[in-house]
């Protein structure tokens, strides 16, 4: 045998090893008509994506060779993309996530599982950069994308690094782009749904629509509707009213007000500029939670 052909058997060796010894702790994700992957976060926790997961049907989770048990959604957060499932099984085993760095061309391995069979998808790590927000304003600790080929029922699974660690969530961002939440975001947004079934959202009580201001040429919200118990409301907002800034800043389109309403906004006391009957005026507006319906 050349030594080529060694280091290759070698490299196959070692895949599928960590494949192996992962696929106990990565099940098949039932719900409805859809199928993903889902990871053993902790005894009895699934973590999963939460983009594939039907609002209708029953929640199930696919071991090993096919064993099939029912789960509960104990919650989900969209902006992360990521869901907590309860299903109890003793062969359910729990992997620990990994915070290590990672960097660009690093190999990974994205590992799913469909109808009790593992799958694996081989690459590398084509980006790495610094926190960011996701398009619904979710908190996301790393940015790491891939370049591989990921199977629809793989989402949600894990990544490993070539060490075996889980370094994070494989899932489908914009243009069906590879994206990893890493596993600091997953403890984090996971440990909230654990212990409180949902992740608190900031909310104004509105409905807005992009405008613009046509004597000054500059964008900004329209209020469409009020939520007559909202924050705005007590704020003293009324339909007509457009928001022109936000403490200070051009509020400029919708998505920033969005993603001003994280976790963290919930409580907090902002100065919104209003244009009411062409005069502008500075109002208070105490941030309230969304309602979980």
């Amino acid at each position: 045998m050349s030594k080529s052909s060694a280091l290759l058997q070698e490299l196959s060796a070692g895949i599928t090893g960590l494949v192996s010894s992962v696929a106990n702790s990565i099940v098949g994700v039932g719900s409805g008509r859809s199928r993903s992957s889902g990871l053993v976060w902790k005894r009895g926790l699934i973590v999963t994506a939460d983009e594939p997961l039907s609002d209708e049907g029953e929640l199930s989770v696919t071991l090993l060779e096919g064993k099939v048990v029912a789960a509960q959604l104990i919650g989900r957060d969209p902006t992360t993309d990521i869901a907590l499932l309860r299903a109890e099984d003793p062969e359910l085993q729990t992997f620990s996530m990994s915070s290590t760095t990672i960097r660009a061309g690093a190999p990974v391995l994205a590992v799913g599982a469909e109808d009790g069979i593992p799958t694996a998808s081989l690459g590398v790590v084509s980006r790495a950069a610094g926190p960011w927000r996701s398009m619904r304003g979710g908190e996301i600790d790393t940015r790491i994308e891939l370049d591989l080929r990921l199977r629809p029922s793989a989402e949600g699974g894990s990544v490993l690094n070539m060490e075996g660690q889980a370094i994070g969530m494989a899932v489908f961002g914009p243009r069906r782009r590879v994206l990893v939440i890493p596993s600091s975001t997953i403890d984090r947004v996971a440990g909230k749904l654990e212990s409180h079934g949902r992740i608190p959202r900031g909310y104004l009580g509105l409905g807005l629509q992009p405008v613009v201001v046509d004597d000054e040429n500059e964008s900004a919200a329209m209020v469409v509707s009020v939520d007559p118990s909202g924050p705005a409301a007590v704020a003293g907002l009324y339909q007509g009213d457009i928001l022109m800034t936000w403490n200070g800043e051009r509020v400029e389109g919708l998505r920033p007000l969005l993603r001003a309403l994280g976790p963290d906004s919930v409580g907090q006391t902002v100065t919104v500029g209003v244009r009411r009957a062409g005069k502008t005026q500075h109002v208070p507006l105490t941030i309230g939670e969304r309602p979980s319906t």
